[in-house]
């Protein structure tokens, strides 16, 4: 985060114009949350990732022009690797029609991000989007430079926000009703994820070690072949359930070392509970004496070990991530949203 949280503007101070989130051509249907973010329960993409930039200032998630409102002025365009000539052609009829529009990568890791510029004539088309582009909006800190030496000078770095604070999305538990460590990575051929090295680390730490997998079959089998007992979930689960199962457990433990967004931390906070682990962004702001970053796999074990059994130490580091959170909460993003796009 740029701004202090003494300097972030303050909701009600600057008049909220919606940011509608577009990716092209993608998987994602279209979402409104010009009512807001909705109920965990609600059908459709929850309020996170970069769905929340929408949902926080009510605005839409779109993959085509004609899902925009007619009264749309600011939009963020989302960038895939494979399909930056349709981002570039959406961009300029978007500023044809008199909308700003704003760019940021979908998969916004530092890694992925790296991946993803591998290729000199995608950095060429990646540097003509940037050039047209009126900003960016990295949700990675780390790769705020990438945007502006290809020369996107306007822009912000702002983390992805949480519904945090929202009644509806408090998923709480008291902490005599959790047991156990969650994984909080699933991917074994993502080598940035550490899943394996996770898995192993977490051994020993408690008898209730709850992993999950995306690739049912390989997955379950690949980890069965493993020398530990673990409980296996198959995912993904509807966004509510997998909080819940989340929250049941007293810490999530992760080794991502991707320097991705982190939505896992976010989820945690939703769920009321530490993270230990991860070097994401979300992670090193809301759970700086617990993250990943500087800190050895076995550190990170000792200190989930201590987190495990040490109530009083425990319920202080969920009492902190709390305090270091609040930047992420819909209202202080929807208010730097709207200073940063007037």
């Amino acid at each position: 985060m740029t701004s202090s949280k003494s300097e972030a503007p303050r909701a009600g101070d600057i008049p909220i114009s919606p940011l509608h989130v577009m990716n092209p051509g993608g998987s994602d249907a279209f979402c409104s949350f010009q009512d807001g973010p909705g109920l965990p329960a609600d059908p459709g993409h929850p309020p996170i990732n970069f769905h929340a930039y929408a949902a926080c200032s009510k605005g839409v998630f779109a993959r085509s022009i004609t899902d925009l409102p007619t009264h749309a002025k600011h939009v963020l365009l989302l960038l895939r690797p494979k399909h930056l000539a349709r981002a570039d052609k959406t961009l300029r009829t978007l500023q044809k029609a008199g909308l700003h529009v704003y760019i940021s990568w979908k998969e916004s890791g530092a890694a992925q991000v790296a991946a993803a510029l591998s290729e000199k004539s995608r950095w060429f088309e990646f540097q003509k989007i940037a050039k047209a582009a009126d900003g960016f909006i990295s949700a990675v800190p780390d790769i705020e430079s990438i945007y502006r030496a290809a020369g996107c000078g306007h822009g912000i770095s702002l983390l992805t926000p949480y519904p945090l604070g929202l009644p509806a999305w408090n998923f709480e538990q008291h902490l005599h009703e959790r047991r156990g460590v969650f994984l909080g990575t699933r991917e074994f051929d993502i080598p940035a994820r550490n899943h394996l090295l996770a898995i192993c680390e977490a051994h020993g730490l408690h008898d209730r070690i709850t992993v999950m997998t995306t690739k049912t079959i390989v997955g379950r089998r690949y980890l069965a072949s493993l020398p530990f007992s673990l409980e296996i979930v198959d995912a993904p689960l509807p966004y509510n359930d997998y909080l819940r199962l989340m929250a049941s457990h007293r810490i999530v433990f992760q080794l991502d070392s991707g320097s991705v967004p982190g939505q896992v931390a976010g989820d945690a906070l939703l769920c009321g509970m530490p993270c230990v682990g991860g070097n994401g962004a979300t992670e090193r702001l809301a759970f700086p004496n617990v993250c990943g970053f500087g800190r050895s796999p076995r550190a990170l074990r000792e200190l989930a070990d201590l987190l495990l059994s040490d109530d009083q130490t425990w319920h202080r580091a969920v009492a902190d991530s709390r305090d270091n959170a609040s930047p992420l909460g819909f209202d202080p993003t929807a208010a730097r949203l709207a200073a940063f796009c007037q």
